[in-house]
């Protein structure tokens, strides 16, 4: 039931990100979720916590991604994670710290790449797919409330490749009119994320034995190199591509809010230094970055996965709840897109449900 596992993980991201899009319009502000709380609730300690929140999810994620660059690099050749963990993160910090144009250019060439992966995937697969409508019934979990708390967990995992559209809204300063093109942006990267990893998920169940995925790592190669009978390079090789394209944008996200709280003077002035002609935050994306690399040093891939999505899921109920705040305090302001209040107060039930749900699993798996 892997299908269902990520359409749980899909509605929970997609209803967070239609407050994102709403607050992102009615803020544009580099700090996002900071600034939305604070907004919301006027409590400028609740915003720094909440700032720093996704600050150290950001970092994790560096953690995360470095660590699985280095699996993918493994394929090719044998190499050491100490050295490549600190070369990688370092040359995305050299990107970032760049300029956000040149960040902007190379996220959106390795999105591409990444995006033409994953329709590669499907195009190999493509013979399950044609299945679909004859075997429709097998991912369709059964009435029995047995099957879901496996289910619930496996969201919860799956829940980690819908993790990145927030990151837009801590940009909001340096786009273009961002009252129009960041709602626009955040919507269109949690549609098109949620199609994608779905239809990934489909084509995946419906070509190999379900015992097969949940005993691979690497379950995309997997299917690659069974359904063309090749080695799973080019998979691979666009795998690096993706997780480079994550660690980039990782170190923008963690290094902008930084500079945001400081900025409201809500963290040390240092935070907020730019350098004099590229305009990027300097020391924030630096700390940044170091604090990746030691998180990716420290803890293992699962480890970091699954800390980097509880600590998402908190800010998620906080910006829902933020959300719902503003909307009854100001339901319809002028030229900026609204949508239904009923979408927000979802969204923070479900994502609050789904927590309790993962505090209450790891409470009696260690009981």
């Amino acid at each position: 039931f892997a299908p269902a596992a990520f359409v749980v993980a899909a509605v929970l991201a997609a209803l967070t990100g239609f407050s994102y899009a709403e607050l992102s319009a009615r803020y544009p502000r580099s700090g996002g979720e900071a600034v939305y709380t604070v907004r919301a609730f006027g409590i400028p300690a609740l915003s720094t916590i909440i700032g720093l929140l996704v600050t150290f999810s950001a970092i994790v994620s560096v953690g995360v991604l470095t660590n699985a660059f280095v699996g993918y690099l493994q394929v090719f050749i044998p190499v050491a994670p100490g050295p490549v963990i600190a070369v990688t993160v370092l040359i995305a910090t050299a990107i970032a710290l760049y300029g956000i144009r040149e960040s902007a250019f190379m996220a959106s060439l390795f999105t591409l790449i990444e995006i033409g992966g994953l329709l590669l995937i499907i195009w190999v697969g493509r013979e399950g797919l044609f299945t679909f409508p004859m075997r429709a019934i097998e991912l369709v979990p059964p009435a029995d409330m047995a099957v879901w708390p496996p289910i619930l967990a496996g969201a919860f995992i799956a829940f980690y490749a819908f993790i990145g559209f927030e990151d837009m809204a801590n940009i909001a300063e340096e786009v273009k009119d961002p009252h129009r093109n960041l709602p626009l942006g955040i919507l269109l990267a949690v549609f098109t994320s949620t199609l994608l990893y779905c239809v990934i998920a489909v084509v995946a169940v419906l070509n190999l034995p379900a015992q097969e995925l949940a005993a691979t790592d690497a379950p995309l190669a997997l299917l690659y190199e069974r359904t063309t009978g090749s080695p799973p390079i080019i998979i691979t090789f666009i795998g690096l591509f993706a997780i480079a394209n994550g660690i980039l944008v990782q170190v923008i996200l963690g290094s902008r809010i930084l500079y945001g709280l400081s900025r409201q003077r809500w963290l040390p002035g240092l935070l907020s230094r730019v350098h004099p002609t590229r305009h990027t935050p300097v020391v924030a994306t630096v700390l940044v970055s170091i604090l990746g690399i030691v998180f990716a040093l420290w803890l293992p891939l699962v480890s970091l996965a699954e800390l980097t999505s509880f600590t998402v899921l908190i800010v998620y109920a906080f910006v829902n709840a933020a959300c719902v705040c503003v909307k009854i305090r100001e339901p319809h302001p002028k030229g900026i897109p609204t949508f239904p209040l009923v979408i927000p107060l979802l969204g923070f039930i479900l994502v609050v449900s789904f927590l309790g749900f993962r505090l209450w699993e790891t409470v009696a798996g260690v009981l």
